[in-house]
């Protein structure tokens, strides 16, 4: 199913501004735990590590799902194709990855640093707050770099289908020809 233009566009700006959206959260998510992790102010940890499960609970998911979803959407609308590309079928898989730790990993371990906090003590560890942003942060620059610069041309099923358009353009000539 090839997207109109009009649905094309649209689609890639949604796109583009809810992925913007996921990085610039997991910016602040960052900023939250790096905040947290090196304050000497019991209020001002709790505060933060409140404010990321806030985050966490309400934005991250949507966000995360509303992008694979366009993502989805575009590379199969597109010429672009899911796995005709490299870089967009690694795009895919790391969005998969990153919206399964999200869930597994970065929120479990928000939800636990707000539960240690509110009830006195203080983190529980570092990583909690800090690891989650730090991979996501650099997952989302990692697919913003390849989303710019498109390397490793097409996958060997994308070749196979250029080939195959070429051979059958190829054969179209020759036939016009004769």
């Amino acid at each position: 199913m090839k997207l109109t233009r009009p649905a094309r566009r649209a689609t890639l700006v949604v796109h583009v501004a809810v992925s913007a959206c996921w990085l610039g959260l997991t910016l602040g998510l960052l900023a939250l735990g790096i905040t947290a992790t090196t304050t000497g102010s019991a209020v001002t940890v709790e505060a933060s590590v409140r404010a990321m499960k806030l985050f966490a609970d309400w934005l991250l998911l949507p966000l995360a799902f509303l992008t694979f979803l366009s993502g989805l959407v575009l590379s199969l609308g597109t010429p672009w194709g899911l796995a005709k590309h490299r870089w967009v079928y690694t795009k895919f898989w790391l969005t998969l990855a990153t919206m399964t730790a999200t869930v597994f990993a970065l929120r479990p371990g928000v939800n636990s640093a707000v539960a240690a906090v509110s009830a006195g003590s203080s983190l529980p560890d570092v990583s909690e707050v800090l690891a989650g942003p730090i991979v996501s942060l650099s997952a989302y620059v990692f697919m913003t770099v390849i989303s710019v610069l498109k390397p490793w041309g097409p996958t060997r099923r994308g070749q196979n289908l250029r080939m195959a358009a070429r051979k059958s353009v190829d054969a179209e000539r020759a036939r016009q020809t004769a």
